[in-house]
């Protein structure tokens, strides 16, 4: 560590140097430049519209959110739960009674202390909006803050998924968030961004649908352990990520390949071949399971809201056109008719034989006993990520060529998120359908597939499906004592969703990630995150 001037007068004094010279020369010695910042300018996939991590499950508020706020627990590159704000843990002998003890140096960007008050708030959210949170919820009977430090979840009954839970890094995560900013209107966006994680919104520089800046958090203080998925040290080793929005995806290939960007999140895979001809650009996909395309239909409004008409998409689409659109090249997607990711664990495709290829006369049929008469059909998409928008196109296209009237409506994806959450009716502002995606760790489980939440309290994901027979089927799925039982249970809930089709699974594909040569640290993760990730 440098001494200062003064230290140096007084220690250089007591040797008998002059202090008077040594004054003379630091008036005209050069002053030593501040190292610069170190700088990751990032091509995100989509603007940032949305702040609050439990309003709605957007891949781009997540990648946000697990910058600024921390989860109690978070899964590892296995996608297993491993504690990130939670020191210790105890339970009691009939698994009915979780004790947590936060971790030492947990602050708020607000340089407030995390307490359990906060937690126990934030978890309460959770539990009303997310799929987990909201099983999780219905079994728990209290949640009960001890002191500042430590709380206890009572259960009505044991559930062998509480740590995973609590470490989800999908869906609407439970992030921690200071108890006062969840005090306003539940129906309401919290537009505040004070987390407690390695990096800062900084929301002086953030320009909406240009830029968002993040600064490093220099009083986080990290875990010890090396950092593994979303677990482990959050180490920011960047001084500042910059999230420069560019949905034209030739500009971000030029971009990238010029160094105007350090990496490119989603890289059109068309481009991909072009851009990797460049010495200094690398790809590499960065989950384990493939992410899944899927046309989701609005179950509130007719026709989608009888199982016939969901059940015409599975017979009017086809996975290869509508994955060839998005995706180009075959070897970066495969068909594929699970729900819960083909190469997973519950990857069975029960009760789906059918679906291999269209049946359009078939279709045209389950259409009519809906009563659908060719009423104008709301599908909403979005340019701005392109494959998703490609994907749409074919998807408006194959529907209307079977007598289907489609009106493709174009927008920003920020206003596609915030239509998508509109319970209101097609022709006031509502939808019909749109066209999205979902990482495989998201849909690989019917614990965590936000689209299979068949919920008839219109708290799942928006589409807002509903049917009672699937839900105790899922809820068999998590109740089974053992993997074999585990497995009956999700063949047996896989056939019903066939047949109910909360949504038309499209396929499957892998996302690589695009950064230049100098970039390291990336982590194999269900999203990217910006922790670990090194600029030379």
């Amino acid at each position: 560590m440098m001494m200062t001037i003064a230290r140096q007068i007084r220690a250089l004094a007591l040797s008998g140097i002059s202090a008077l010279a040594l004054l003379a020369t630091s008036a005209v010695a050069p002053v030593a430049a501040a190292a610069p910042a170190k700088v990751l300018r990032v091509a995100p996939h989509a603007d940032l519209s949305l702040l609050d991590p439990m309003f709605a499950s957007i891949v781009i508020t997540r990648e946000y959110a697990l910058m600024v706020y921390e989860t109690l627990f978070a899964w590892d590159a296995n996608l297993q739960p491993r504690p990130q704000m939670v020191d210790s843990w105890t339970t009691s002998p009939d698994g009915l009674v979780w004790r947590f003890n936060l971790r030492d140096g947990l602050r708020f960007h607000s340089g407030e202390p995390v307490t359990t008050s906060d937690v126990i708030a934030s978890l309460k959210r959770w539990m009303q909006r997310d799929i987990v949170g909201q099983k999780l919820g219905a079994a728990a009977a209290s949640l009960d803050r001890i002191d500042d430090k430590t709380f206890e979840i009572k259960l009505k009954q044991p559930v062998g998924y509480m740590l995973f839970a609590l470490g989800s890094g999908i869906g609407q995560i439970p992030a921690i968030m200071r108890a006062k900013d969840l005090e306003g209107d539940p129906a309401k966006p919290v537009t505040t961004a004070i987390g407690s994680g390695p990096f800062m919104l900084n929301k002086a520089e953030t320009v909406s649908g240009s830029r968002v800046v993040f600064d490093r958090n220099t009083n986080y203080v990290p875990r010890q352990e090396p950092a593994s998925g979303l677990a482990g040290g959050r180490v920011a080793k960047v001084d500042r990520v910059e999230w420069k929005f560019t949905p034209d995806p030739a500009t971000a290939a030029a971009a990238l390949q010029n160094g105007e960007v350090d990496i490119w999140e989603q890289p059109t895979l068309d481009l991909v071949a072009l851009i990797t001809r460049n010495p200094q650009v690398k790809v590499k996909p960065l989950s384990k399971l493939s992410n899944q395309a899927m046309l989701r239909p609005n179950s509130l409004y007719p026709p989608f809201n009888d199982p016939r008409a969901r059940l015409a998409l599975a017979y009017l689409t086809d996975q290869a056109d509508v994955l060839a659109g998005g995706f180009g090249d075959e070897k970066w997607w495969k068909n594929c008719a699970s729900f819960f990711i083909c190469g997973g664990p519950f990857g069975t495709q029960s009760g789906t034989d059918a679906f291999g290829k269209p049946n359009i006369e078939l279709a045209k049929k389950l259409l009519a006993e809906a009563g659908y008469k060719g009423e104008k059909l709301v599908m909403m998409s979005s340019k701005d990520i392109a494959p998703i928008g490609q994907m749409a196109e074919v998807v408006a296209d194959e529907l209307t060529k079977a007598g289907v009237n489609v009106d493709l409506i174009w927008s920003d994806w920020g206003s596609v998120t915030t239509r998508q959450i509109n319970r209101g009716p097609p022709a006031q502002g509502g939808w019909n359908l749109f066209v999205t995606t979902a990482s495989g760790p998201t849909m690989h489980s019917p614990l965590t597939n936000i689209g299979t939440n068949m919920s008839c309290d219109q708290k799942n994901f928006a589409g807002w499906p509903c049917d009672d027979e699937a839900e105790k089927l899922r809820q068999a799925f998590l109740d089974a004592p053992d993997d074999a039982s585990r497995q009956g249970a999700v063949e047996a809930l896989h056939k019903r969703l066939a047949e109910m089709q909360p949504y038309r699974v499209l396929g499957q594909y892998d996302q690589p990630i695009a950064f230049r040569s100098n970039v390291t640290g990336l982590l194999e993760s269900p999203v990217v995150v910006y922790w670990n990730v090194e600029k030379q």
